[in-house]
Formats: structure tokens, C-alpha cells, sequence
């Protein structure tokens, strides 16, 4: 992926603490804050969710033969409990 060179101005407590931070990651500071943008974006979040996703379409029959009986049977329960 080509890089692109980002000036920014920030105060010098806000630059302390991204060194700091960065530096108790073990990453650059340039690395850190691509992070932080990522984050921001959603691009980790969304990752995951499809990552989740393709998931429970994978194992959607093992987890409804594991959990399908058991939650039928509590709804029923808890039904005739609150008649």
C-alpha cells in the first residue's frame, strides 16, 4: 500500500502521549495513530462483524442442534411459570 506523508499540529501533552502510548504498544508513532484513524473508521469493527457473520453461517446448524431444544424448552417453562 503507498503511503502518504499527514502534517498535523497537536499541543505538546497530546504529542507526549502519543509517544508514550505508542511506545507501550512497541509501535511508531505513525503506526499508532493509523490505528487509532482505522479504528475510528470502522474498518477493525467491520472486519469483525463480517469475520462473525461468515462464522454463525458456517455453524448455523451445530447451533441450533446444541441451543435450539434447550431455548425451546425455557421459553416453555418460563411460559406456564408466569400463567
Amino acid at each position: 500500500m503507498a503511503k502518504t506523508q499527514l502534517n498535523v499540529r497537536v499541543d505538546e501533552g497530546t504529542a507526549r502521549a502519543a509517544r508514550e502510548r505508542a511506545l507501550a504498544r512497541g509501535m511508531s508513532v505513525n503506526r499508532y495513530i493509523e490505528e487509532l484513524v482505522r479504528q475510528d473508521t470502522g474498518e477493525a469493527g467491520r472486519a469483525f462483524v463480517e469475520a462473525a457473520a461468515d462464522f454463525m453461517k458456517q455453524y448455523e446448524s451445530v447451533f441450533a442442534e446444541e441451543f435450539g431444544k434447550e431455548r425451546e424448552g425455557t421459553r416453555e417453562g418460563t411460559r406456564e411459570g408466569r400463567r
